[in-house]
């Protein structure tokens, strides 16, 4: 490449692009530096990174792409890597699976003779991809290949779908009886067979254009004898797609991707796992309870507390838990003003506790005020060395002075909003601080703003696309503007920082003269305001609606009601009570020839919503269902299919106000703020200790060697990094958690051996590509996946 290129990188699953980083501008060599993590909603074959070349007028052109199977993801994952970039290739570009029946028969013919007749079934196909951004036309072509033959047969094309219905069959002669002699027909001996395979090959019919090559499975011939064989294939690509003599001009992508799929057994098998977990916050002292002996054996802490969070927030055990770990924190905290500071367990729980639980208290408070600042900004750059020709200093200052004042008086205003959980948390921590810093009288409100300011808004702030308060990244200018306003809250947020000494330790000059024209009093007192109370949620995003015809819609979700407008900033045209919201549930594809659509159902007619991507459809329904969950008329069957011309798809009743004839997946009524899985988080934690083990074996060697020697150490030993503060306690525990891991390995062993015996040639698990996303079965889930 001569010149330099705007670039920008996209994450797919198979082809459905579910991310987007930043574009980079002018760079050979763009950096990204951006972190996306997602549960996996559905099955896939591959994780793509596809790099395009921005174009202003013109499509975006793709440079190459990074594409990884789905079973060799667990091959990259916790650790940094270099793909060679790989050209963009349509017989490569393939995914989905096909339903096939073979079978080999044997038929008499009217002299006595045996010959041999192939039946391939087409059943079906599920998950083509998208073709210019619609549903394909596809058809298949079945053929029987040999070193000499090539039988080749069609079947009807399937208009708009990506799941086709085919259901068809076609007979192949294998082998012939000696006396036939039609010399049109090429006759194959019994020991050819060996050299016979099936090929399937998937196509978009173009109509006018050429035919796009959609994949193949190809499955030899001899594998059928004296047997029949029923299975769900992959499709692959083409053996010669995907190469090129140009593949090492295209460049590399560095990429550091963490994968896990788990496989989660029967609720009863984790009892005593969660038992264990669940009475961590009542064991004295709490380093010796199974959680944080968890966060002290994984080298990266967040791998613990992202699970251990999630399952104690769903068995309401979280609060003392995080009351528990923070006082063991504030021990070694010597100075109020460096109060919860670093990245701990308290913080980091904390931390993810505001991730999981505040995400839409922080769009219904911030997302106004962000969109002002993307949609219609103001130059604010105060930087003396940054200013370009012609900018006024002045002017900058104030329009920052404009936005900081702004943002902050959304964030004070917005208490009365806050979730109810990071209340609670809130008010132990205060309570821990004031008893920690008896003396200090404005610790308690600097321990909670610590939080709320520096590790909850600042960053939503300067990263609103990360917390999905902006579909897309801001341009540079605008990004250069969130970073000031954000140093400025947490400025602001923290007690006491616009004393003087705190004033002369910002690195830049200019900062300090911004923060001379603040009133303390004025912000710190606000600042004390910040203690929150009642839950209020609400979310907003770009969603296309209809029932015959499909518009592009803005929807917006509080807690008392569901709306949608035609513009952001407009009233909205239709309202839905959340206490009148019925159900809300995944629509199938086959109602009107599109992906990714749920239905709200309500006391009118269903409102049928396609959300953008996968993902987005997931968040929304969660998001639904979280905020009617509670509702007393909830319903308990509904109809995956529309009701079209005249009768429901799904079950073909006829009357409109049929019941519905599936169960509905979320009929029991909880009162949980989140969906969440306690028994896969329970999983992830074992697989963890499990990993660990050795760690795990160390821990108790050291409580052994500290319950025997209690004199002083006097060098570093291999124990010298753990929290050990009653030996016997923690050794205890250890025991407990050792003998908890033996028991859910046998288990899981005995799942792995039966799911191999139950494999058959041709299927998914056979050839160890189970692509269940989060589905479940009834003795056991597997592969359920997040990165």
């Amino acid at each position: 490449v001569a010149t330099s290129l705007d670039f920008f990188c996209t994450i797919n699953l198979d082809q459905e692009e579910v991310f987007r980083t930043q574009v980079v501008e002018k760079s050979l060599s763009p950096y990204f530096g951006e972190e996306f993590y997602f549960e996996i909603p559905r099955t896939f074959q591959s994780l793509s990174f596809y790099i395009y070349d921005k174009s202003v007028l013109q499509k975006d052109l793709r440079i190459g792409k990074v594409s990884i199977k789905k079973e060799d993801l667990c091959n990259y994952t916790g650790k940094e890597n270099w793909f060679m970039l790989q050209p963009v290739d349509s017989n490569s570009e393939v995914q989905g699976k096909v339903h096939l029946e073979l079978k080999l028969n044997e038929l008499i013919t009217d002299n006595g003779s045996v010959c041999q007749q192939l039946v391939v079934h087409i059943k079906e196909c599920h998950g083509l991809p998208l073709i210019n951004g619609q549903n394909c036309d596809p058809y298949a072509t079945v053929s029987l290949v040999g070193p000499s033959r090539n039988d080749q047969k069609k079947t009807k094309v399937k208009k708009k779908t990506s799941n086709p219905q085919f259901n068809e069959t076609f007979y192949f002669e294998v082998t012939r009886s000696s006396s036939y002699t039609k010399k049109s027909q090429f006759q194959v001996e019994e020991e050819d067979i060996e050299k016979l395979e099936v090929r399937v090959d998937l196509w978009n019919n173009g109509n006018l254009v050429q035919d796009i090559f959609l994949g193949e499975i190809k499955v030899p011939v001899k594998v059928l004898r004296n047997d029949s064989f029923q299975a769900w294939y992959l499709l692959q690509p083409r053996e010669n797609g995907n190469k090129s003599s140009k593949t090492d001009d295209l460049g590399s992508l560095r990429l550091n991707i963490c994968y896990t799929e788990d496989c989660v057994l029967p609720s009863e098998y984790y009892t005593p796992l969660r038992n264990l977990l669940l009475k961590s916050s009542d064991v004295q002292p709490i380093s010796a309870s199974a959680a944080y002996i968890l966060s002290e054996v994984c080298r990266d802490k967040y791998d613990a507390v992202l699970p251990l969070v999630r399952l104690l927030l769903h068995h309401h055990k979280l609060v003392p838990f995080v009351a528990a770990v923070a006082e063991l924190d504030l021990k070694d905290t010597q100075e109020a003003n460096t109060i919860f500071r670093g990245n701990s367990l308290a913080t980091r729980c904390v931390d993810e506790m505001m991730k999981i639980v505040g995400k839409h208290y922080l769009k219904v408070t911030l997302k106004p005020v962000i969109d002002e600042i993307c949609e219609s900004p103001k130059p604010c750059e105060i930087d003396p060395i940054k200013l370009k020709e012609g900018d006024n200093v002045e002017i900058n200052m104030e329009n920052l002075r404009y936005y900081v004042d702004k943002v902050f008086r959304e964030i004070v205003r917005s208490s009365i909003s806050c979730p109810t959980l990071m209340c609670d948390v809130f008010y132990s921590l205060r309570h821990l601080a004031a008893k920690r810093f008896p003396n200090d009288p404005h610790v308690q409100y600097s321990a909670v703003s610590s939080f709320v300011f520096l590790r909850f808004f600042a960053v939503a702030v300067v990263s609103p696309h990360t917390f999905h308060l902006r579909p897309h990244h801001p341009d540079a200018q605008t990004s250069r503007t969130l970073t000031l306003i954000s140093k400025a809250i947490q400025t602001l947020g923290s007690w006491g920082s616009l004393s003087k000494s705190k004033l002369s330790s910002f690195k830049e000059t200019f900062m300090c003269e911004f923060f001379k024209t603040f009133q303390e009093e004025k912000f710190t007192e606000s600042v004390k305001k910040v203690p929150f109370k009642e839950m209020y949620k609400r979310a907003q995003g770009r969603t296309r609606i209809g029932k015959k015809n499909f518009k592009k819609r803005w929807f917006c979700l509080t807690s008392r009601e569901f709306t949608y407008h035609k513009q952001q900033d407009k009233e909205p045209i239709f309202t839905i009570p959340i206490k009148n919201i019925l159900a809300v549930e995944k629509l199938d594809e086959s109602s009107f020839n599109k992906k990714n659509m749920f239905q709200v159902l309500h006391g009118e007619k269903p409102l049928y919503i396609q959300a953008n991507n996968c993902v987005e459809a997931s968040e929304w329904i969660e998001a639904l269902c979280r905020v009617t969950r509670c509702n007393q008329k909830r319903l308990s069957f509904y109809h995956p299919s529309a009701f079209l011309n005249g009768s429901w798809l799904c079950c073909k009743a006829t009357a409109e106000s049929t019941e519905g004839c599936a169960r509905c997946t979320a009929d029991v009524l909880a009162d949980t703020q989140i969906e969440i899985d306690g028994d896969r988080e329970t999983e992830r934690i074992y697989s963890l200790f499990t990993i660990n083990r050795s760690k795990l074996q160390k821990l108790e060697e050291a409580c052994g060697s500290i319950a025997v020697y209690q004199g002083p150490r006097k060098e570093p030993d291999d124990y010298s990094n753990f929290t050990i503060e009653d030996s016997v306690a923690t050794f205890h525990t250890l025991q407990q958690i050792i003998d908890i891991l033996e028991k859910l390995s046998e288990s899981h062993e005995k799942y792995q051996k039966k799911r191999s015996s139950s494999a058959k040639y041709g299927s998914e698990l056979e050839r160890g590509r189970d692509n269940e996303g989060k589905g479940r079965i009834r003795q056991h889930r597997h592969g359920e996946n997040h990165l």
